[in-house]
């Protein structure tokens, strides 16, 4: 990168600092400028029914709820707002109130005038719903878009001001508008632009009493976004305090996870003025979630200084993994792996395990170099690490660092580590390792994805060890595979991208969930959403396979990507439709791809697939294309291609990671370490759903 990093996005990568805010007044809240973070969820109540809205606003708040937002899809329901305002403040309650808006300015202009905050969406408040068409703009139309929206946004902030209510402009990447998406694509640079827009007009009108989210379920998504807008309010001499929160996190250990990941990565590097944990489950139990999060990050305050360097090629807005060697199955071209120091009795079940592994302590460095068999994992922290150190790390064969960190923000100082070594240009993998002693399993998933997440979705670690003696071995494996899942660097198990639900939920969300997770559990790979109603629903289609999306009053659509294939199903019947539709897609899917050769032994298989749905004239190379897949891991990832060779019966096919030679009845795989692996020749002609999955997600994003 050519721009200073720390200055555009936090203001130390190695030391927890929080990011300098403007002072924003929320009714009896205040908001930035270094107040704590607070806390906040939203009921999924009727906005219409008064007393079940107050009733569940009182739980939020007892729970330790500072904030309860509550939906207003329509004028009636923002009137209605004056109602639970006026039963909450009878009770006692003075916490602030704040409105939801979505396609209803007019909603939002009453909903202002009788809580203390509205929160409106840049993605369908004047553009109209999304419909994934591409649009056509001269640069004289687009400014006449933004005048519409301009013309449209005054009002409403001239009704703020006069009742001093606040306004959070708040983007969801699944509610992007037909017009940035047209622009900017599927992009952190246009969520960033669609929030720009408004901020630009409140700006002009002297408007700052504004607080700002940008929300995605995908959390490298959401992580990249929320640094880009940061860097862009600087550039544009803005500091609006930010709301952070990861959309359709799910239920569970991966709600909390995913969330933890995504909120967690940005508390690290001290970004987040307010916080909410979306899950599918009761409001209320969103906050001790939270709570736990902010305490954890707050660990960090005023700690022992981290001196480290920032490599000038880290770029904090793009995924990049950090090259690495490979040795066996470790490294950056394979997904990382889990370490556990036993296999516990749960279904996934880690990769290594500690008892069958050498380790050695930088004081054992001589016994190390002399050691000639398998791979040999050496114990570091950064305080460790010198030129010396490094310089041998680049020559000792099959070491692999096992990374801990006993500082109070072992976050950054292992981030310090890896700059280092990226610095020093030191491909040697690292497995990250982390020792905790907490009884609660939901405070031990919140710590670990908090401290990890973050490392991952930047593209460091190439496995991950955690212990917790305090708790089962499962558990603690399990939390590993979720969180490197939440950090989207492999796949274990299918995927649920589930709202919280709203007042906008028309169906039992919680028991729809349960069922669908009951019935699609063992389908790794297979990303599935379940949408409370259309604001985000289609939208978040785009990131998963198929959707459950509430579409009126028990009544339901199917979705496959963001095609609806079934509109309005009455909801008895729906879950049963959403099977058959996931069973019918993989039988059709699979007459997509020929499988010409299929290799495989007990660890990996090998295969090539032609394309089927290509025209004629497309160029013949993009027919074709070779897999490797790593069983253990259930991990895929394709070859490239270099040069073939076929005589008679016998063939060998070069690729830039190995040489594969191969006839009717067997193989071997060769990687160019000097690794072989036998292979026998199978006939397929289907494949493992996770396997077809991510095969057909390679060629979607290609």
């Amino acid at each position: 990168m050519n721009k200073e990093v720390q200055s555009l996005y936090c203001l130390d990568l190695f030391n927890y600092q929080r990011l300098v805010t403007q002072e924003v007044t929320i009714g009896t809240l205040r908001l930035g400028n270094n107040q704590p973070i607070c806390v906040q969820s939203m009921t999924n109540t009727s906005t219409l029914d008064t007393e079940a809205s107050i009733a569940q606003s009182e739980r939020i708040i007892d729970a330790g709820g500072e904030l309860v937002r509550l939906t207003a899809q329509g004028v009636r329901e923002a009137e209605n707002l004056q109602f639970i305002r006026k039963g909450l403040l009878e009770k006692g309650y003075r916490q602030p109130l704040s409105a939801d808006i979505h396609f209803n300015p007019n909603a939002a202009e009453v909903a202002a005038q009788y809580v203390e905050k509205v929160r409106i969406n840049p993605g369908n408040f004047v553009d109209a719903a999304r419909t994934f068409r591409q649009l056509e703009y001269t640069e004289e139309e687009y400014q006449q878009e933004i005048q519409k929206i301009r013309n449209r946004l005054l009002p409403l902030l001239s009704i703020c001001k006069e009742h001093q209510t606040a306004l959070r402009i708040g983007v969801n990447h699944g509610s992007l508008s037909d017009r940035i998406m047209s622009r900017y694509g599927n992009s952190p640079a246009g969520m960033v632009e669609s929030c720009m827009e408004f901020l630009r007009i409140c700006e002009e009108d002297d408007f700052h009493e504004i607080v700002i989210s940008i929300k995605a379920s995908n959390t490298l998504m959401m992580v990249q976004t929320v640094r880009l807008l940061v860097s862009t309010m600087h550039d544009e001499g803005m500091n609006y305090p930010i709301h952070l929160g990861v959309t359709e996190a799910g239920d569970g250990e991966d709600g909390r996870i995913k969330s933890a990941v995504g909120i967690g990565a940005l508390l690290v590097d001290g970004i987040g003025d307010t916080i909410r944990v979306s899950l599918s489950e009761d409001p209320e139990k969103e906050i001790p979630v939270a709570r736990k999060l902010i305490d954890h990050i707050m660990k960090r305050v005023g700690h022992t200084s981290i001196k480290a360097n920032v490599a000038t090629s880290f770029n904090p807005y793009v995924y990049y993994r950090r090259e690495t060697s490979t040795i066996n199955n470790i490294g950056s071209a394979h997904a990382p792996l889990v370490m556990a120091s036993e296999k516990g009795l749960g279904t996934l079940q880690p990769d290594l395990v500690t008892n069958e592994l050498l380790f050695f302590t930088v004081e054992q460095l001589s016994e190390l170099n002399t050691t000639q068999k398998g791979v040999k994992f050496l114990k570091l922290q950064y305080g460790d690490l010198n030129e010396t150190l490094i310089d041998q790390l680049k020559k000792i064969e099959n070491v692999v660092v096992l990374l801990s960190s006993d500082h109070p923000n072992a976050t950054a100082e292992m981030r310090a580590f890896f700059h280092a070594l990226i610095i020093h240009n030191c491909s040697v993998p690292v497995f990250l390792h982390g020792v905790y002693n907490e009884r609660d399993l939901e405070t031990f998933q919140v710590q670990a994805a908090a401290d990890f997440g973050v490392l991952f979705l930047d593209g460091f670690g190439d496995g991950l060890f955690l212990e917790n003696e305090l708790l089962l071995p499962s558990q603690v494996i399990d939390t590993a595979f979720a969180i490197l899942q939440a950090s989207r660097v492999r796949v274990s198990k299918t995927d649920y991208i589930s709202c919280p639900g709203c007042g906008r939920t028309l169906f039992d969300l919680q028991t729809t969930l349960a069922r669908i997770k009951a019935a699609t559990g063992h389908l790794v790979g297979l990303k599935i959403g379940v949408m409370g109603c259309i604001v985000n629903g289609p939208g978040e289609m785009a990131d998963a396979d198929f959707g459950y999306v509430g579409a009126g009053k028990g009544r339901v659509s199917l979705y496959h990507h963001h095609q609806c294939v079934e509109k309005n199903i009455p909801e008895e019947e729906a879950v049963d439709k959403l099977l058959a539709l996931i069973e019918k897609y993989n039988v059709l899917k699979n007459s997509r791809y020929e499988i010409l050769f299929f290799l495989e032994n007990d660890s990996i298989a090998i295969f090539e697939v032609k394309r089927l749905d290509l025209v004629e004239s497309a160029d013949p190379a993009q027919h074709y294309q070779w897999f490797l897949v790593e069983k253990k891991q259930q991990s895929l990832s394709p070859l490239t291609f270099v040069a073939m060779t076929n005589e008679g019966k016998h063939h060998e096919r070069v690729f830039e990671q190995g040489i594969l030679q191969f006839d009717d009845l067997q193989g071997s795989f060769e990687i160019h370490d000097n690794l072989r692996s036998s292979l026998s020749c199978k006939q397929k002609s289907t494949l493992d759903m996770w396997i077809m999955m991510a095969v057909d997600a390679f060629f979607r994003d290609r």
